[in-house]
């Protein structure tokens, strides 16, 4: 037992007695009390527990894996450029060389001697084309992408997933001779169905002959950018907060009520995202629509009629026979083409971040 202070003989202070060695002047119990316990440097020279902070090393792995993504991220932008540069200085001779104008002659004849070509029938194509296409894909792949996330049995969305990752994986050649010759003939009697029908609205319009045209090539390119358009949205609702969702049934939504009003909105930024990489794909495929399109120069909106053609298909089917000032025609077109690709991916990043700025403010 330790000792405790004596109680003070007189009976009037009632107080305790400090003993000796023990006082102290008025307020120094608290000071005492903030104070540190012990005020001696720790062995290792640090500020207290178990000794300084280690010094930060001149080159580590933290360092070495910066300048590791630095450089790769670098190398994108480098290699953008180099590309950039090759296509201005291949197509440059070419375009003095033409004869007509370049963005509106709707032409193609870059091997006669008096070159003559222009881009306007083939931007015009590869918009149309691409455009119809992800108005036909978009609607269905986030259909398929609802079902698989929130209606299918787990096993089942598993399963379709998976057999819809491996239809992306299948060649843009094959596509392309399964439209030729399998899908033509249906497409060309809903053709010919349309204009019996339709025929007074323009894009229905004329006398045929119908088969290859804007419309075959855009189907075939709809079914090739659906399965990427399908993953990405499916993958977007999956990370949906399960938080919102249930808020929202437990409010008294229905499951259509709830996606709508937890799922899409959440999802946005990435259905966006999954359009526009969509859009890239479209833009870009040669092979499947050199082999769909009815391969002509000129501006129309018809869709039924044999027609069309895309700055990629063109430069397929015309790059064999082509002299230098025709490749060279080819690579500008092939420039046209890299431009609007740059503009449409630059567009979706904005899109994307200033809807996650949008997103994470309301939030």
């Amino acid at each position: 037992m330790g000792e405790t202070p004596s109680r003070s003989a007189d009976a009037g202070t009632g107080g305790i007695r400090v003993a000796p060695g023990q006082e102290r002047p008025a307020g120094a119990s608290a000071r005492v009390a903030e104070s540190p316990v012990s005020t001696r440097t720790p062995a290792g020279g640090g500020l207290g527990g178990g000794g300084g902070l280690p010094r930060a090393r001149a080159f580590g792995a933290e360092r070495a894996f910066r300048g590791l993504t630095l450089a790769a991220g670098t190398a994108v932008l480098v290699i953008i450029a180099a590309i950039a540069v090759f296509l201005i200085a291949k197509a440059v001779p070419a375009l003095r060389a033409n004869t007509a104008n370049f963005w509106t002659y709707e032409g193609w004849s870059p091997n006669d001697t008096a070159p003559k070509f222009g881009i306007g029938a083939l931007a015009f194509g590869t918009v149309l084309s691409s455009a119809l296409a992800l108005l036909i894909a978009v609607p269905v792949a986030l259909g398929i992408a609802l079902f698989l996330s929130h209606y299918a049995p787990r096993r089942l969305g598993t399963a379709l997933g998976f057999l819809i990752d491996l239809l992306a994986a299948v060649p843009s050649v094959v596509f392309g001779l399964w439209g030729r010759d399998v899908f033509v003939t249906p497409v060309r009697d809903f053709s010919a169905w349309l204009n019996q029908y339709f025929g007074w609205i323009p894009i229905f319009g004329g006398d045929g002959p119908f088969g290859k045209s804007i419309m075959l090539g855009s189907l075939v390119l709809a079914i090739m950018v659906l399965p990427i358009i399908t993953s990405l949205c499916r993958e977007v609702f999956l990370q949906t907060p399960t938080a919102n969702e249930e808020a929202a049934l437990a409010l008294g939504a229905t499951r259509w009520e709830m996606i709508r009003t937890a799922v899409l909105p959440y999802g946005r930024p990435g259905i966006i995202a999954a359009v526009m990489l969509g859009l890239g794909r479209a833009l870009g495929e040669t092979i499947a629509l050199a082999m769909t399109l009815g391969i002509t120069f000129g501006i129309s909106f018809n869709l039924i009629e044999n027609g069309g053609n895309t700055i990629a298909a063109n430069i397929a089917n015309a790059f064999g026979e082509a002299n230098d000032t025709g490749r060279g025609a080819l690579i500008a077109s092939g420039l046209v083409l890299f431009t609007i690709t740059l503009i449409v991916n630059i567009t979706a990043r904005a899109i994307v971040h200033r809807r996650r700025e949008f997103t994470e403010s309301a939030a």
